[in-house]
């Protein structure tokens, strides 16, 4: 027999009887292909109990934005900018720039918050390189988060100030060509 726990009594509160250190990860490839992996983990994560937050900032096409979630079981909600493409060039039109800055002020303002113990970051560096989202911005963010919330950055050119920062670096290479 399988019994469900209810998700109000999942994570209720997040204080614990000690002090948990949260982990600034990067994940990053040429190829830009290790977002299967980053995934298995947030999803794994979720399916322990754990709140869990992706937000891809440059992925678009579906309306979503921070307003409507996708919510992934109980404890995982998944965020795309609320834009009708996906972003690939830094020209974007005020529309755009506009739904990009609210996904970003919305991001941070959630993690200030302590809702999530993980939140991932997709392609967060690429929203830097285009100069989309100040790096100083990225870098006070990751700094003043609560203490408690894991980061995971994804993205293929992560700036040197943020690897400097990180706990853990991924990177995902090719070890021979075809």
């Amino acid at each position: 027999m399988v019994a469900q726990i209810e998700p109000s009594s999942i994570n209720s509160s997040l204080s614990l009887p000690y002090s948990v250190q949260g982990l600034v990860q990067v994940f990053t490839s040429s190829q830009r292909n290790f977002f299967t992996a980053v995934m298995a983990q947030a999803l794994r994560i979720a399916g322990q109990g754990t709140p869990v937050l992706i937000v891809q900032f440059l992925k678009g096409g579906i309306r979503q934005g921070a307003d409507r979630p996708i919510q992934m079981g109980q404890n995982l909600d998944w965020l795309r900018c609320d834009l009708l493409r996906c972003i690939d060039t830094p020209q974007l039109d005020d529309t755009e720039t506009e739904a990009l800055q609210q996904l970003w002020q919305y991001t941070q303002t959630v993690v200030s918050e302590g809702k999530y113990s993980l939140v991932v970051l997709d392609e967060l560096s690429l929203a830097i390189k285009f100069g989309l989202i100040p790096e100083a911005e990225v870098l006070e963010f990751l700094t003043k988060r609560p203490p408690h919330v894991d980061l995971i950055l994804t993205g293929t050119e992560i700036p040197t100030s943020i690897l400097d920062v990180a706990d853990q670096i991924t990177e995902i290479r090719r070890s021979h060509q075809p």
